[in-house]
Formats: structure tokens, C-alpha cells, sequence
């Protein structure tokens, strides 16, 4: 039973209160014009209020918060930047939202052991702005790198258009330091090529914030490639490009980035960004070498050589550094650019096997019709993950829910050919009756046993990620496939 606003109101005056007498001035904030900001991350489509906000200035200041509402039994919702896709730092009414973002401290940088700590409201792109001065630079680089803080890279294990070749967040991280709900410092992982013990590094990075209240991160640092060059090549038909995408890699090129964009997404981003993108093309792929001269040169003509086999109609590679970040920059800017063709977007994120990409992109290409809904496809063709951006106006009654149909409809086939539900931007609220297609009951009751390992009183983040039996019971009610309910097990509540 959701709580009146009287009793909140004097639940926000309590709390406020305890946690004001243990933090220093200007840390909590409780008036509605203060937390307004922090009412949703990056899927605006859904808000709540918080009840508090809290700002921590250091580690201890992060106790204390845990402290206090543990004692209170107050549920707590951890937020970085607040660029996630997925709703995971979506607060709760009678929650409290605890910012990393003032612990954005450069702790130190190793150039000799290739490491950074860092603190987690550290922006991504300012870890390698910090290590550029020795040669060496931070590999993921999501989309929204010049605003998003490692900690929340880490609470999603966030990639980026260079993931295929140097791995998303986890593969790139050392160890953390995390803040746990009992108000104990543990880390995870280690500075040393292994650590003792069980991988529970592992286990946290992309846990979105439910297990845990990260306080440092250690990441490594690789070198700078010497050179870096990209072939954009252009295809009449998506179905072609997507098969070129396993042709690169069937021919054992691994590229330092791969990715496609087809016609809707080339012509929303081109005007903006002017990024000299084929506008006749049906879908581009935009693929990077990087390395010495010499290996650079060796694989830009294998990769062109590939392309002209699976039926590019047109090849074009990048002859200087500022043309390579603008090619760059037109797929970095797709889902801003999504703003001048579409009042409202809904970005989605599913990975499949790549073989699988031609079979995907037919598919959604039918959704559309199914929905009365355009879609722009751009995503990390190299490793299958994709970013469907799904074009709609919320003005107009029934198409935001008809977006969200043709979401689910788009995860349900990821599944169905081999794949996930998300690759980078988390479960959250967005997809977590997506859970209940992807897993079985046992399946998610082991996840929920993961989670009270960590957080027995359940109050970090909860209601995200990991369905309740009774959510799976209810979207199975409403989902019937073949006359089968994905849980035919569940009581019907």
C-alpha cells in the first residue's frame, strides 16, 4: 500500500533529519524543487520523485548514508550521471537517491602499470583526458562518454563502439571498492593479474546497483594505436549488410570497431553532424583498423577486400585523424540526432548471435508495420548488440505504449534467435518483464539468492533487474504464445 502524502511528507521530515545530523551542510536535499532534477536518468518516459537526494563528498559520508537507512529501513537507489537508457536509477517515492556524483576524484594514475583509481563520479572521457599525456587511454567509450561516470559504467557494464576489440567495462576493470548495505568496505578483485577467492568481480560489474555502493574503481590503461583508420562502406539493402558483418569476422578480422547504421539513421544524422555519411545507402558499416602503419594498412585492404566481396556499393576510408572523428562522430550522435526527425524516441538494447543479424533486422523491419511505428537501427554490429531507436510521439494517445510493445516484441525475437535483452544499458524497469521471457523461475529465484548474499535487507535498488514471481505470474497472463504461458508453473495471483 503506497503510502499518503501526509505520512511521506513526515516520513521525508524524519529521515531528512537523520541523515542531515550525520552529513554536512548541502548534501541532502528534500525539497521538491531540489530533487525534481533527479526524477528519472536518460528514460525520461518514466518518473518518480524522490523522496531525498543525497550527495556524499567521500567514502565515509557513503557509510553513513547506508548507516541511516538501514537503521530505517529506508530503500536506496544509487545514481552516477544519470545517462542510463534503462530506468535503472528511477527513484522511489519513499526511497532515497544516493549521487556518486561529487566523488569525482582522480586518486592516482599509473603509467607504468597501465592503471587509474579512480573515484566513481570520474567521467569516462576524463580518465583518458587524464592518461593522454603518457600514451595511454581508457578502451570503452559508450556513446555517452563525455558525461558518464565510471561508477555507473560499472553498475551497467557499458561498452562502446570500440568494444569488440578491447571488451566492455568488465573486461577492463581491476578492482572495486564497494560499500555495502551492513556498512562494511570490501573490494573486489585485484590490482595483480588474478585474485583469491571466487570472481565475485564479476558478479557485481553490471549488477546495477543492487548489490552494493561502489567507491573506487581501479581500470586499465592501453596505449594509443599509432594510427587508426575507418572504411565506411555503403550497401543497397540491410539484409546485405548484416551479412557483411560476418563476413569480416568469418575472415578472422577482428576490427577495432564495427558498426552499422542503416538509411533512417544516416539521414537523421548526417544535417547534424555533417559527418559525410551516404545518404543513397540502405545501411552503412562504419569499420576501424588500429595499430602500427604497417598493420593498419595490411587490414583496411583486407576489410575493403571483404566488403567488395559481400556487395558494398560504395567504399571511402578515412585519410587523416579529424576525418576518422567524424565518421566517428555522425554514430555517436545518433540518438540526439533522433530529435529532428522524431518528436520522442525509445532506444531499446538487445544482443544476438551475429549470424543471426540479417534474420533481426528482417524482422524488425516487419515490426514496423505490426505497429504503425518507424525504427532507426544502429548498433555494435561487431559483437551483435543492438540499438534499435523506435520513433514515436508520446503526444499522440497510444504510441508511447505501442513503442513499448514493439521493445518487447524486438527483445522477445533477440531471445528467440539466440540472444539477450540487453547488452549494455541494464535490465532497470524497462525490461524487467523481459526477464520473465528470457528465464525460468529457477533462473531468477538464483539471482534473487545472489542478491540477499549481498543485501539481505533488500534495500539497495530493489524492484529492478529481477522480476517477482507474481510480475512474471501477471505479464504471463497478458503474453500468451501458442496457448502456452511462459510459466505455466506460477499460481495465477
Amino acid at each position: 500500500m503506497s503510502a499518503t502524502p501526509s505520512t511521506l511528507a513526515g516520513r521525508r521530515e524524519q529521515v531528512a533529519a537523520s541523515l542531515r545530523a550525520r552529513l554536512p551542510d548541502g548534501c541532502v536535499l528534500s525539497d521538491p524543487e531540489d530533487t525534481r532534477p533527479y526524477e528519472c536518468d536518460g528514460l525520461a518516459a518514466y518518473r518518480q520523485l524522490p523522496m531525498i537526494v543525497t550527495l556524499p563528498t567521500s567514502e565515509e559520508e557513503v557509510l553513513a548514508i547506508l548507516d541511516t537507512c538501514r537503521e530505517l529501513n529506508v530503500p536506496i537507489v544509487p545514481r552516477g550521471a544519470g545517462t542510463g537508457l534503462s530506468g535503472g536509477a528511477l527513484p522511489i517515492a519513499d526511497g532515497v537517491v544516493l549521487s556518486t556524483a561529487r566523488l569525482n576524484r582522480i586518486v592516482r594514475l599509473d603509467a607504468y602499470a597501465r592503471t587509474a583509481v579512480v573515484q566513481p563520479g570520474v567521467r569516462n572521457l576524463a580518465i583518458s583526458e587524464a592518461a593522454s599525456q603518457y600514451g595511454l587511454y581508457y578502451a570503452p567509450d559508450p556513446s555517452s562518454q563525455i558525461a558518464c561516470t565510471i561508477g555507473g559504467n560499472v553498475a551497467e557494464n557499458s561498452g562502446g563502439v570500440h568494444c569488440l576489440k578491447y571488451g566492455l567495462t568488465v573486461h577492463n576493470v581491476l578492482r572495486v571498492r564497494v560499500a555495502t548495505i551492513e556498512g562494511e568496505i570490501i573490494e573486489l578483485g585485484s590490482e595483480a593479474l588474478d585474485a583469491p577467492g571466487l570472481d565475485l568481480l564479476s558478479v557485481f560489474i553490471g549488477s546495477e546497483g543492487m548489490l552494493g555502493i561502489v567507491t573506487e574503481v581501479t581500470v586499465k590503461l592501453v596505449p594509443k594505436p599509432a594510427v587508426a583508420q575507418v572504411v565506411m562502406a555503403s550497401f543497397d539493402d540491410v539484409i546485405t549488410a548484416g551479412n557483411a558483418v560476418a563476413s569480416i569476422i568469418a575472415a578472422g578480422i577482428i576490427p577495432a570497431g564495427l558498426e552499422m547504421m542503416d538509411r533512417t539513421s544516416v539521414r537523421m544524422v548526417e544535417p547534424f553532424v555533417r559527418a559525410g555519411y551516404d545518404l543513397d545507402a540502405a545501411a552503412i558499416l562504419l569499420c576501424e583498423a588500429d595499430g602500427t602503419a604497417l598493420e593498419v594498412a595490411e587490414e583496411i585492404e583486407r576489410m575493403k577486400t571483404v566488403f567488395e566481396g559481400a556487395g558494398a556499393t560504395a567504399i571511402a576510408v578515412s585519410q587523416s585523424e579529424l576525418e576518422r572523428m567524424r565518421f566517428w562522430s555522425g554514430r555517436k550522435n545518433a540518438f540526439p540526432a533522433a530529435g529532428r526527425i522524431s518528436p520522442d524516441y525509445y532506444c531499446m538494447d538487445g544482443t544476438i548471435p551475429r549470424k543471426q543479424l540479417a534474420r533481426v533486422l528482417q524482422g524488425i523491419e516487419d515490426m514496423e508495420n505490426t505497429f504503425g511505428l518507424r525504427c532507426s537501427n544502429v548498433f555494435h554490429a561487431g559483437d551483435g548488440n543492438m540499438h534499435p531507436l523506435i520513433l514515436f510521439d508520446a503526444n499522440q494517445p497510444g504510441e508511447f505504449e505501442r513503442a513499448e510493445a514493439f521493445g518487447a516484441a524486438i527483445l522477445a525475437l533477440c531471445v528467440e534467435v539466440g540472444g539477450t535483452i540487453t547488452g549494455e544499458h541494464g535490465v532497470g524497469m524497462e525490461k524487467i518483464n523481459s526477464m520473465c521471457v528470457q528465464f525460468g523461475r529457477k533462473e531468477l529465484d538464483a539471482f534473487f539468492d545472489v542478491k540477499r548474499a549481498f543485501d539481505a535487507p533488500m534495500l539497495l535498488n530493489p524492484d529492478k533487474a529481477i522480476p517477482t514471481p507474481h510480475r512474471c505470474a501477471e505479464f504471463g497472463k497478458m503474453h500468451v504464445h501458442g496457448g502456452e504461458l511462459p510459466f505455466p508453473d506460477l499460481p495465477r495471483f
